[in-house]
């Protein structure tokens, strides 16, 4: 099985095009199967008023989603430039209008981020182009969920992704519980959008059946913007794609226990077998102070001990005597 890795680069390119062409680059230098970013068309989804999160404060949330905007020739750059460095090109629609564009550019999938779960008609817009689909779960309640997979899965192929919207999210609000339940409950495949700090909960999500993980990707997290204080940089996301990738070998080679032939070299070095403990005449019979267990593993296991008590010795045996089957009458 293969797990993908999506890089999430939302809007921390802060409006730079040159930027958003490097964090492609980076991400992919780095191990990543797709980029990810957010294409928003401020005045069709924000009113002037719209606050913005509590952990950016920087400017008004119209003013920022105007200043970091691309045009369309701008997003059909950036999807060539994601594809010559040979990873899939997502991005995040927030309105209708964002939709539209995408698909003038020809984006391959759709990213439903956790705020548009209950924006219906964007998910029926989503689902009429027929492509993939990747939905967020972070903010939603069950029924919620229930309706946006009810609403996707007119279109193309669905993963479900469990996600918390906490930024950054704490060990105790991961929810990796709820992969087995999105499994059970929708029989679709499940993903993981992370906002933790760290790799451990994405490599625990992998472990737990996550095809798809997502995680904030940056230059540095002491770049200005909403999402870069809790993202990625280069050499962790470097290190998280090596062990996704670790995984996933893990997950397509399972080990039968049944089958001890792969360690029959170990097992003589390391295992224990019965051995004389004392010189002993042909004729003793042998009691429990008469053993001792010792490597090499090559002779009587230590295991079948119990077989032999009681039994008499063929032969005059010296002290640390491996024995063997036919040392006993």
């Amino acid at each position: 099985m293969k797990i993908q890795l999506i890089a999430e680069i939302g809007s921390v390119h802060d409006g730079s095009f040159g930027n958003a062409v490097k964090l492609v680059e980076a991400a992919s230098a780095c191990g990543a199967t797709a980029v990810k970013f957010q294409t928003h068309v401020a005045d069709a989804e924000t009113l002037p008023d719209a606050p913005m999160p509590s952990y950016f404060r920087g400017e008004p949330r119209l003013e920022y989603f105007r200043r970091t905007a691309f045009s369309p020739e701008q997003w059909r750059t950036l999807k060539a430039a994601a594809e010559s460095c040979g990873v899939v090109f997502l991005s995040s629609p927030f309105a209708l209008e964002a939709v539209d564009m995408l698909e003038r550019i020809g984006v391959e999938a759709y990213k439903v981020p956790s705020g548009e779960v209950t924006n219906i008609p964007l998910l029926e817009r989503i689902a009429a182009t027929g492509k993939p689909i990747l939905l967020s779960s972070g903010m939603s309640s069950w029924g919620e969920l229930d309706d946006a997979v009810e609403a996707c899965r007119k279109g193309g192929p669905l993963t479900v992704m469990q996600c918390t919207s906490a930024y950054p999210t704490p060990p105790e609000r991961v929810g990796l519980n709820v992969l087995s339940e999105l499994k059970a409950r929708y029989g679709l495949p499940v993903g993981f959008s992370d906002h933790t700090m760290g790799n451990t909960a994405p490599i625990a999500a992998a472990a737990l059946g996550a095809t798809v993980i997502e995680k904030h990707f940056a230059f540095s997290r002491l770049m200005y913007g909403s999402d870069a204080r809790h993202s990625s940089e280069p050499g962790e996301f470097a290190e998280l794609a090596k062990a996704l990738r670790d995984v996933a070998v893990m997950l397509a080679n399972p080990v039968d226990k049944g089958d001890a032939s792969a360690f029959a070299g170990m097992k003589e070095i390391f295992e224990k077998s019965i051995v004389s403990s004392r010189p002993m005449l042909a004729g003793t019979v042998l009691g429990f102070e008469d053993m001792a267990f010792k490597k090499p593993g090559t002779g009587l296991s230590a295991s079948r001990f119990k077989e032999f008590l009681g039994h008499r010795v063929r032969c005059d045996v010296p002290e640390n005597h491996l024995f063997s089957q036919e040392d006993f009458e």
